[in-house]
């Protein structure tokens, strides 16, 4: 299609100079050298030029956006077809999984077929907003009404410029015919009709002009600023979903991390038989708080650590532990004993069950109150 139309413009070119070439031999003066020259219709003529390349570049363009949308959705569906399934064989084994050196790799299989599954929904959220917000509205203007209509108001104007220019080489035709046979009344009256047609063509080609050029303009403020959205809205939703995904692996990471600390960890300590109980917890105003075991105690400042080994409360000032939580430890005494609180809840608790930690997921920081 492309190709016929270049064809068909170096033609109307060639037309065009033959037509130049005739309004030379007939002489000047008359409608054909008028028409040529005039300013307003020489600028309105160059105005839908510009406005009919600017469209249909603007229009090549949201058809290759639709395009590129269409191909990443169709690659895409494939991709969250292979992360489910992987997300089921992870979720399988560390169901099924019967390992005797224990099941630690079985809870990372399941958290990891749980995130797997998490990133193809958050993946397959994305292809449909990009379908939906990106691709048919683009796709809808591109084979909508509005820029056909203008482009065919542009096309009428083209040929209408053209009929008249060919109808101003047979005015001065007939103006040559008057001048060479003077007195000749037929004529004089077909020069007559000739110049009242031209004068038509020309009012009417002003008319359909302007017409065109207001479409054409409308045409493409509205191709400008719907591609824009479009494009906004398409960063807007990949952003949102690497945010998302990121979240999702920084989770992950963090179960992950926790469960190679358990199997790199030494073996659960025992707690000292010889070592003495922990301080007990006075009442002052209403509230409990804990007091240091022979006024003996390590002046720390709060710090989080994470549950290396599961610890059971023996008495009510003692705090129960399970491997992964995280304790605000806020005193450490010299004999082997930390204060802090888990879950809501405070209580003493051996210092070598747990380890310091300085980086914590914000989750697993909001689960210890």
């Amino acid at each position: 299609m492309e190709t016929i139309r270049k064809q068909a413009t170096r033609l109307r070119e060639q037309v065009a100079r033959q037509q130049q070439a005739v309004l030379k031999q007939f002489g000047a003066g008359g409608y054909g050298g008028n028409l040529v020259t005039d300013e307003a219709e020489l600028v309105q003529h160059q105005k839908l030029e510009k406005l009919y390349i600017s469209t249909r570049a603007g229009k090549h363009y949201q058809r290759d956006i639709v395009r590129g949308v269409e191909g990443y959705i169709v690659t895409g569906s494939k991709q969250v077809e292979i992360g489910t399934k992987l997300s089921e064989d992870s979720r399988k084994y560390g169901a099924e999984n019967t390992c005797t050196s224990g099941s630690t790799l079985s809870r990372a299989s399941l958290s990891y077929g749980r995130a797997r599954a998490q990133m193809e929904k958050e993946r397959g959220n994305l292809l449909k907003a990009l379908g939906t917000q990106v691709a048919e509205p683009l796709r809808a203007m591109v084979m909508g009404a509005p820029l056909e209509d203008a482009r065919h108001l542009a096309q009428r104007y083209d040929r209408m410029r053209q009929e008249a220019e060919a109808q101003a080489i047979e005015v001065s035709k007939r103006q040559a015919k008057v001048r060479e046979t003077p007195g000749n009344s037929d004529n004089v009256m077909k020069l007559e009709a000739a110049e009242a047609k031209l004068q038509d063509l020309k009012s009417n080609m002003g008319i359909l002009g302007k017409e065109a050029a207001a479409a054409m303009a409308a045409v493409e403020a509205q191709q400008q600023r719907l591609t824009l959205q479009r494009l906004i809205a398409m960063v807007e939703a990949e952003r949102t979903y690497h945010q998302r995904i990121l979240q999702i692996l920084d989770q992950l990471e963090g179960e992950m991390v926790s469960e190679r600390q358990r199997i790199e960890a030494p073996p659960s300590p025992t707690v000292d038989n010889s070592m003495p109980p922990p301080p007990p917890y006075e009442e002052v105003n209403g509230i409990y708080a804990s007091q240091t075991h022979n006024g003996l105690s390590d002046g720390m400042d709060y710090f989080l650590g994470e549950v290396m080994f599961t610890y059971q409360a023996v008495s009510d000032v003692e705090l129960s532990l399970s491997v992964g939580d995280y304790v605000v430890v806020r005193k450490v005494t010299n004999n082997g004993w930390a204060e802090g609180e888990c879950k809501g809840k405070a209580g003493w608790f051996p210092f070598g069950y747990i380890e310091r930690r300085e980086r914590v997921l914000a989750s697993k920081v909001a689960e210890v109150f």
